[in-house]
């Protein structure tokens, strides 16, 4: 089998992508649904499922006719299982499923953040495990050792917001527009990290676990201190600051606990320009080295969990058809290695 069709739903970006054994990606569609829940603030997960609905065939076509293939020429259908928005997985894994049952071929069930931790093997296929992986997103924010693909040991985590969720959360208080984490990204680049004190937590702990949930509520007494908008751009730069020295010192923490030189960096906020400047030079002074996916592959795509799909091929079942799964929340850590299920 060498053609692998897949399909991301997890959240509010529809994404449609086919992996070609021999050719890699051969074509990948994405639409993102931030228009529709910009009013809101946020993503509404009933809109997002029936957003799903609507744009998923017409996605999986455009990807065929841009490969110029057949459905008839899938060898399996992968599809984001877990986890996510139960509803937006429910319409792409039934979407997936149907489209399995009638081709008569094997559905994969893929884990979200297993495809954002295999995404930079796609450009990278040097790269091979063991290796130390940062996962950062609107969602989760770990650290991983990868012994091998499927064999996971998470080294730490946040203890309460994820980073994603952080900037998204302090955009608000700053009033900049959904999605917050690139306007304030943007924002930040205008502004003096070092006008105003932002703590760093959990840096004085030996262990690999983060905290972002303080510094939002810091952010919150900086403006009630300072109001006005001038003071945003200054806000924006010191508390991204802040986490970007968090991230860059507790991957460094991972890397010297596990005695590994190399450093997988994805998700959404893997594409933050400045987290991705300071790691280069601190791994590079290290000796060390950062792997990233471009980064239109750093937020949710169909790439990514089509590769996923080819990276576990020997898990489709030699027969019977195919089974709808959906997990709203599902441990990394209870993956296996391709093939052993």
């Amino acid at each position: 089998m060498s053609l692998v069709l897949g399909i991301e739903s997890s959240c509010d970006e529809t994404g449609v992508a086919l992996w070609d054994k021999h050719q890699g990606l051969i074509a990948h569609r994405l639409y993102s649904q931030v228009k529709t829940h910009q009013r809101y603030g946020g993503v509404v997960p009933e809109l997002a499922s029936r957003d799903h609905i609507q744009r998923l065939p017409r996605l999986c076509q455009d990807a065929l006719d841009e490969a110029d293939c057949s459905a008839e020429n899938l060898d399996a259908i992968a599809y984001t299982a877990g986890p996510g928005l139960i509803g937006a997985l429910m319409v792409g894994a039934s979407f997936a499923c149907a489209l399995a049952y009638t081709l008569k071929r094997p559905a994969l069930p893929i884990h979200h953040m297993e495809a954002h931790l295999l995404a930079p093997l796609m450009e990278n296929p040097e790269l091979k495990p063991p290796f130390v992986a940062l996962l950062v997103s609107g969602g989760h924010s770990l650290l991983v050792r990868v012994e091998a693909i499927g064999k996971y040991h998470i080294l730490g985590q946040s203890l309460d917001d994820a980073v994603g969720e952080a900037f998204d959360k302090t955009a608000r208080l700053l009033n900049l527009p959904y999605p917050g984490g690139p306007a304030l990204a943007q924002l930040a680049e205008q502004g003096d990290p070092k006008r105003f004190e932002f703590p760093r937590p959990l840096l004085d702990r030996a262990d690999c676990d983060m905290s972002f949930s303080g510094l939002k509520t810091h952010v919150r007494r900086v403006i009630e201190t300072n109001p006005g908008e001038s003071h945003a751009p200054d806000i924006a730069a010191g508390f991204q600051e802040a986490v970007v020295d968090v991230l860059v010192s507790k991957a460094q923490q991972a890397l010297r606990k596990t005695e590994l030189q190399d450093l997988v960096v994805s998700g959404g906020v893997g594409a933050n320009r400045r987290l991705r400047t300071r790691l280069n030079q601190t791994l590079q002074q290290n000796g060390q080295r950062a792997f990233w996916p471009a980064p239109e592959y750093c937020t949710d795509n169909g790439a990514m969990i089509a590769y996923a799909g080819f990276v576990r091929l020997g898990d489709a079942p030699a027969n019977g058809r195919p089974v709808i799964q959906s997990r709203a929340r599902w441990p990394l850590s209870e993956l296996k290695p391709p093939g052993s299920t």
